[in-house]
């Protein structure tokens, strides 16, 4: 009897003997990456507006700079990432310890200035 994530037909052997077989995987993880690249993007936008909104000083110029840069960060690690993913459907790379250090620092660093500036 097949169960719902074995192919039809095949007995059960015949899966572990082909190789992994990743599905949607990749294609879901893409499409995440891109999800939260987005919300970033509005994130640092309303951010960089509420900075600005109502005349410019320092610090909301500062505040507009660094999410502006939180937000570059966390988009070149997820650009990255999405590009590995669809080079390597099969069996993507394991994401580097670096990168996954870095678009965590940049998310923090972007929700606690965009909260600083709002």
């Amino acid at each position: 009897m097949s169960g719902p994530s074995e192919p039809p037909g095949d007995g059960g052997g015949g899966a572990a003997a082909a190789g992994r077989d990743p599905g949607l995987q990749p294609e879901r993880t893409r499409l995440a990456w891109r999800r939260t690249t987005l919300s970033c993007t509005v994130a640092a936008i309303l951010a960089a507006r509420a900075a600005l909104h109502g005349g410019t000083d320092t610090l909301g110029v500062l505040g507009a700079a660094l999410c502006f840069l939180a937000w570059l960060g966390f988009l070149a690690v997820a650009h990255r990432r999405i590009r590995d993913l669809a080079l390597h459907e099969a069996g993507p790379p394991a994401m580097t310890r670096r990168a996954a250090v870095v678009a965590v620092a940049c998310s923090v660093a972007l929700a606690a200035f965009a909260a600083l500036v709002v």
